[in-house]
């Protein structure tokens, strides 16, 4: 599901990708969101098999993609930006996340760039920052080898979502204007119940970045709506009142660093604060699961437990322990919650999937909390 503002050139370079990708039953929708260059009327002459959801006047990007998925009818939804090309392989290398990830609730491609423009997308996003003033999110280099890590939120531009469970978090929340962070609080309410989000490796885009945003905003907007949206996640979606604190004092201190203009509506959404009705599942260990300090590598040998295991550098693993192992899970040395948070959800994963007990693990394990 595409929406799109004025992209008819955008979904022109876009849609043959995507036939030639299909492979099972599915529908494609294109949400027009209120475009004033002829996209429906090509559509509908051009791409009959398209089928074209006409918003009459631009909506934000949470309203338009919610009107798509009002209208889809398969078990997974996946979300596009118009402005991404799928490789080869794209929707079969996230639909087989599904299989081998019990409970997903969205599976996020590799976001690659056009040759000569700086990567700032990888789809591996973590809650993490390289300095206090970065924005608290950010996404890392996949590790060679690496597949089915977890992340805490899929791009809302490239991943794939079960169904059921978005419409039962309300799907994408409207409160987030224009766009922007929206696919954050997706993923966070998801990982509150106990769904993760995984970056599949395999499924690659390459994203011709902002290609609709640009037109309408200027860099300085653009940067202020994300900050704003940050605040606005904190206080809708956050349940726990200590770690509230805590990400809202860091990102306050943050933005008066830097001046920020988008300070002057902090006041009025900390008066905003709600308190989700569903209550904090572990929050503190799934955002150490998503810190950037977890990583996961397929092995090869299925008769053997999976191995977590701390590491000093998160790189691929040797050979010889790939092969010894089903899967193997590094995690930075220091890190104890994030190898708890690991250890649990390795054992829930190939518990469900009826292969193992618990996984094996190199050293003493830390004692972790009860669930």
């Amino acid at each position: 599901m595409i929406p799109s503002r004025n992209g008819r050139h955008l979904l022109a370079a876009q849609l043959p990708g995507i036939f030639n990708d299909l492979s099972a039953p599915a529908e494609v929708i294109v949400v027009d969101n209120g475009s004033v260059d002829g996209t429906a009327e090509w559509l509908r002459s051009d791409w009959p098999q398209v089928e074209v959801e006409l918003c009459r006047f631009p909506l934000s990007f949470a309203a338009a993609v919610n009107r798509g998925i009002a209208r889809a009818r398969y078990s997974h939804i996946c979300l596009l930006n118009n402005d991404m090309l799928l490789q080869s392989g794209f929707f079969a290398a996230l639909l087989d996340a599904f299989r081998q990830v019990p409970g997903l609730f969205c599976a996020t491609a590799q976001i690659c760039f056009p040759a000569g423009v700086r990567r700032e997308e990888t789809g591996k996003a973590v809650m993490a920052q390289n300095h206090p003033d970065d924005f608290p999110l950010r996404c890392d280099e996949p590790i060679p080898g690496e597949d089915l890590s977890y992340v805490l939120y899929g791009s809302g531009g490239c991943s794939l979502y079960n169904a059921a469970m978005l419409r039962a978090l309300g799907s994408v929340d409207e409160a987030y204007f224009p766009a922007y962070v929206e696919d954050l609080d997706l993923g966070f309410r998801a990982w509150q119940r106990g769904w993760p989000s995984v970056f599949v490796a395999g499924a690659l885009v390459e994203h011709r970045h902002r290609a609709t945003t640009s037109r309408y905003f200027s860099e300085e907007e653009l940067a202020e709506i994300v900050e704003v949206n940050y605040l606005r996640f904190l206080t809708r979606a956050v349940a726990s009142r200590v770690l509230f604190r805590e990400l809202w004092t860091q990102a306050i201190d943050r933005l008066w660093r830097r001046r920020n203009p988008a300070l002057r509506f902090a006041a009025r959404l900390a008066l905003s604060r709600q308190f989700p009705a569903v209550g904090p599942r572990r929050e503190k260990e799934f955002l150490a699961l998503t810190s950037g300090d977890v990583a996961v590598f397929p092995g090869k040998n299925a008769l053997r437990s999976p191995l977590v295991s701390f590491a000093d550098r998160l790189e691929t693993p040797p050979a010889a322990l790939l092969e010894a192992h089903r899967e193997v899970v590094l995690v930075r040395k220091g890190n104890e919650l994030a190898l708890c948070a690991a250890l649990q959800r390795s054992e829930e994963k190939w518990r469900v999937r009826g292969q193992m007990g618990r996984p094996e693990t190199r050293g003493s394990a830390p004692a972790c909390p009860e669930t």
